[in-house]
C-alpha cells in the first residue's frame, strides 16, 4: 500500500533519518508529537544507547517522538503498534470491515489505550495506512 506524506512529515522523516541513521517508512504529526514507523529490527538503532539518539531527536524538534517498529504481518503489525501494551493476540475478520479483534493483558488495557485514546488511536491510523485495517477492537 502506497502511503502519502505531508511536507511536514518528509522534514520530520529527514530529520530522523539524519540523526539516527534508522530506516523509517512514516510519520504521524500531531500537534504535540510525532509518531514514527520505523523499520524492522531497527528500534534498538532509533532508541540509541540509554535512549540518546531519540532524546537528541527530540530537542531537536521540539516535540515528543513516539516510534513503532514496522512488522511482515497485519497481526503483528497491530501488536507493534500497540506497545508497550502486552498483546496475547490478534485475529483479523474480514466480514464487513476489516477489523482487528486484540486481546490484550488485563493490566495493560489503559496503556493500549493511552491518555485520551492517543495510543489506540494512533495504532487505527498506522493499521489503516499500511494494512487497510478499518478499526481495532480490544477485547
Amino acid at each position: 500500500m502506497r502511503v502519502t506524506l505531508s511536507d511536514d512529515a518528509r522534514r520530520y522523516l529527514g530529520a530522523f533519518d539524519e540523526e539516527t541513521g534508522a530506516s523509517a517508512t512514516d510519520c504521524l504529526v500531531y500537534d504535540d508529537r510525532i509518531v514514527v514507523l520505523v523499520g524492522a529490527g531497527e528500534m534498538g538503532k532509533a532508541i540509541g544507547p540509554g535512549g540518546k539518539t531519540v532524546q537528541r531527536l527530540e530537542r531537536k524538534l521540539g516535540r515528543t517522538v513516539e516510534l513503532v517498529e514496522d512488522a511482515d504481518t497485519p497481526e503483528a503489525f497491530v501488536a507493534s503498534a500497540l506497545a508497550p501494551a502486552t498483546v496475547r493476540h490478534v485475529t483479523i475478520s474480514d466480514q464487513n470491515d476489516r477489523v482487528a479483534y486484540v486481546e490484550v493483558a488485563d493490566g495493560d488495557r489503559g496503556v493500549a489505550i493511552g491518555k485520551r485514546g492517543q495510543n489506540i488511536e494512533t495504532a487505527r491510523r498506522l493499521a489503516r495506512r499500511h494494512y487497510d485495517i478499518d478499526d481495532i477492537q480490544l477485547t
